[in-house]
């Protein structure tokens, strides 16, 4: 895999180099941090990319400013999860007076079906899986290409390199996750960012809050969750970069599980936090999920 590695960036390289250079890079506005670094991987150094929603932001809840409505009104390209994800969205476009649509990076992917007390029914987290990650950067790719055809092949060359990483990385999660015994391979989350990651890998995520942060979880759902936990003897909890820890902190004093550290869902950190990027997100969550289910 290094050899690959080291010929793919070679290549890369080679194409870069040979691509004609943009008087400026081409402007891109993301959603939130997640999708930025897709851009950032997939554009390199032809495009000056900037989140909405930035490092530790939930995406869920958040409010945009003005600045954003200027952002979005100059950029070239703007990027967006969708499936109900930035429920603010289609207020800023339309303050921002924009008339190019904004590009749908989940556009290809089945979505998984989830209602809940917000109105969403369907589960926006879809990057949680590699697989879908893959389709976010196939995406993202032809959307910079039709906006700058002479960057067409460095587009394509990026992307490539990239997703021969993340063809890299879908196998390690898959290994890290047989090493779990099936019957261990229960989580409590705080909210439903999961689903994507349990379906592809063959874990089971229970969050007391659905899938987005602004939903509340019942009492009832609490308790429910208790009994669960009691009755299954579920090993962790853990708490997400995004949410408030005071619920699962309770859950965990209620239950004597333990609390299996931090689970990054909706965001990246900023540089110099344990995820500034997709592939370290994926693999710190991977490594903190089978250290606790596997003590």
């Amino acid at each position: 895999m290094r050899r690959i590695g080291l010929v793919l960036s070679a290549l890369v390289a080679v194409v870069v180099a040979a691509a004609p250079a943009r008087a400026e890079p081409l402007r891109v506005v993301a959603s939130f941090s997640i999708l930025a670094d897709f851009v950032r991987n997939v554009g390199g150094e032809r495009v000056a990319v900037s989140a909405l929603v930035g490092p530790d932001g939930d995406a869920h809840v958040y409010t945009p400013t003005p600045a954003d409505a200027k952002g979005v009104a100059t950029a070239d390209v703007v990027i967006v999860n969708g499936l109900g994800f930035e429920g603010w969205l289609d207020r800023l476009i339309k303050s921002a007076g924009r008339k190019t649509p904004a590009v749908v990076a989940t556009k290809g992917i089945a979505p998984r079906k989830q209602a809940d007390a917000h109105g969403h029914d369907a589960d926006p987290h879809a990057w949680q899986s590699v697989a879908n990650a893959k389709i976010y950067v196939a995406n993202i790719r032809d959307a910079l290409s039709a906006a700058d055809p002479a960057g067409a092949t460095s587009y394509q060359a990026n992307a490539a390199a990239y997703l021969a990483r993340l063809d890299a990385l879908e196998r390690e999660v898959r290994e890290a996750v047989m090493r779990v015994p099936a019957e261990r391979r229960k989580v409590i989350s705080t909210h439903d960012a999961f689903g994507y990651f349990a379906a592809a890998y063959g874990l089971e995520f229970i969050a007391p809050q659905g899938v987005s942060t602004e939903s509340e979880a019942s009492a009832g759902d609490v308790a429910r969750i208790i009994r669960q936990i009691k009755a299954q003897k579920i090993p962790a909890v853990f708490l997400e970069n995004v949410s408030d820890p005071r619920l699962i902190r309770r859950i965990a004093e209620e239950t004597g599980a333990k609390i299996g550290g931090t689970l990054h869902s909706d965001a990246l950190t900023p540089e110099n936090g344990d995820a500034p990027t997709y592939i370290d997100l994926v693999r710190h969550n991977i490594k903190a999920l089978t250290a606790a289910l596997l003590s």
